[in-house]
């Protein structure tokens, strides 16, 4: 009997899990959370990030969360431009807000639904592009805002729009 029951219980979940990406749309936003209302600049600043390990900003002095900005290597609208297009060619990106100083994107996880929130803000002053990723649910994010950054930073890199 022990031995029908394991092999089951993976089936039974190995089809839930496909079901689940079939019908996402009807339980995704459970998932989703409230958009916070504490985004933008303010001040020169993007919001700081939560406590919980979940948010990077390249403005946060805390080692955990801190971040390198993105460094256009020539014209930081030619760089911003390039970031903003890329942004909207990313898989379930949703831009919100779009200016030509700053970019505001959800970026919406493909299993569960979960939505990030995604700022870009042109710093003229300091020449780069601030960053700010952050979960809106849970704790852990598995690392995914930082890698997010990371990887649309390379492509830019390959590019030729950063530094």
């Amino acid at each position: 009997m022990k031995s029908i029951v394991f092999p089951v219980i993976i089936v039974t979940i190995v089809v839930l899990l496909g079901l689940g990406m079939f019908l996402q749309p009807a339980w995704a936003g459970i998932f989703a959370g409230q958009r916070p209302n504490n985004l933008g600049v303010q001040a020169g600043q993007l919001a700081a990030c939560p406590n919980s390990p979940n948010c990077v900003s390249s403005q946060s002095r805390d080692g955990s969360h801190q971040i390198e900005p993105i460094r256009p290597s020539g014209s930081i609208d030619q760089a911003f431009a390039a970031l903003k297009q890329m942004v909207q060619t990313q898989p379930r990106t949703n831009i919100i807000s779009a200016s030509d100083d700053y970019l505001y994107a959800e970026f919406t996880s493909r299993l569960m639904g979960f939505v990030d929130d995604v700022e870009f803000y042109v710093d003229r002053e300091a020449g780069v592009i601030q960053v700010r990723s952050a979960s809106r649910l849970g704790e852990s994010d598995l690392g995914v805002n930082r890698d997010r950054i990371e990887t649309l930073r390379q492509a830019l890199q390959a590019q030729g729009a950063v530094a």
